[in-house]
């Protein structure tokens, strides 16, 4: 049985944490061409308008996700993740009822992300938490590889 998932902002550059980026850019790149990768790396979710969010079961980093703050009451979702013995214990919603709690609490008003098309279970997540599909947003441009999204989020 499965203890309760844990969740807390915490530093990126720990070597589990690293491995869970490295994970994710696998998924990714297994998925789509390098040109439709656009993960942001260690340094990038290391920076002061980024919290970075860590699901863990019985102590192991078993998922992420982040909010980059734009500072104009708008936030960015980041490397939503989960790995694979991880799935179907719920750790990826945790994450981005966390984040979404977190924004509010900030007064973010709402959430864009991009996310690939051909993540499906990540798409339908989204979908079942109220983001709805929207054209791009800065910095990124419309390609085939792009699924945008965005919330409204109530106080």
């Amino acid at each position: 049985m499965t203890a309760e998932l844990s969740i807390s902002i915490e530093p990126v550059n720990q070597p589990e944490i690293v491995e869970l980026i490295e994970l994710s850019d696998a998924y990714s790149l297994a998925r789509y061409p390098a040109e439709g990768h656009f993960g942001t790396d260690v340094e990038g979710l290391s920076g002061d308008d980024i919290s970075f969010a860590v699901v863990r079961d019985e102590g192991r980093a078993i998922g992420c996700g982040a909010l980059k703050w734009n500072g104009d009451g708008t936030a960015e979702l980041k490397r939503l993740f989960v790995r694979d013995e991880g799935r179907g214990k719920g750790a990826a919603r945790k994450v981005m009822v966390y984040l979404e709690d977190m924004a509010r609490a900030r007064g973010v008003t709402r959430i864009d992300l991009e996310t690939g098309p051909l993540n499906t279970e990540a798409v339908g997540l989204y979908g079942a938490l109220g983001y709805a599909e929207c054209g791009p947003f800065p910095p990124y441009e419309a390609n085939p590889y792009s699924l945008f999204m965005t919330k409204e989020l109530r106080a």
